[in-house]
């Protein structure tokens, strides 16, 4: 069976990702932060429901940012930044249509779930530190991607 990965380039740090992630995280939360906090009058998080409407415009916000991006450029602002892209585990292209929005619901939506959401979340993420042999993230199997550095 041939290696999926020959000819693509060589997948990205695990680092990179997590640097890439936590730029992505800080360019839809500080606005979106500022904004809930007009909206909302503060960040009361144990008054009435507000943590779970603020829980779920972030989650489908970062959803439509993440499947947007990945859809047309392959690359987040944060991926951008760091010089990773994902690619299609088959064939190393841009994950255009529903595997790219497949990936952003598998990362972004969970955590809108109470309690159980947050831990599959954390679970998601950290599954790459030992997937084999791609250094896949539930997120990106779900969608069979793979994260590679970005040649352009």
């Amino acid at each position: 069976m041939a290696d999926p990965l020959a000819g693509m380039p060589p997948l990205a740090n695990r680092g990179k990702r997590l640097v890439a992630r936590i730029i992505d995280a800080l360019l839809i939360g500080v606005p979106l932060g500022v904004i809930m906090y007009f909206a909302f009058g503060g960040f009361g998080y144990n008054a009435n429901l507000r943590s779970f409407w603020q829980d779920l415009v972030y989650g489908l916000v970062y959803f439509a940012y993440d499947g947007y991006m990945l859809t047309t450029r392959g690359q987040t602002v944060g991926k951008m930044a760091m010089r990773i892209r994902v690619a299609m585990l088959d064939n190393g292209a841009t994950p255009v249509g529903s595997p790219g929005w497949t990936r952003a619901a598998v990362y972004a939506l969970p955590p809108i779930v109470p309690c159980c959401g947050s831990v599959f979340w954390l679970v998601n993420v950290v599954w790459c530190l030992w997937d084999r042999p791609y250094h896949q993230c539930l997120h990106d199997k779900a969608a069979k991607t793979v994260v590679v550095e970005a040649t352009r």
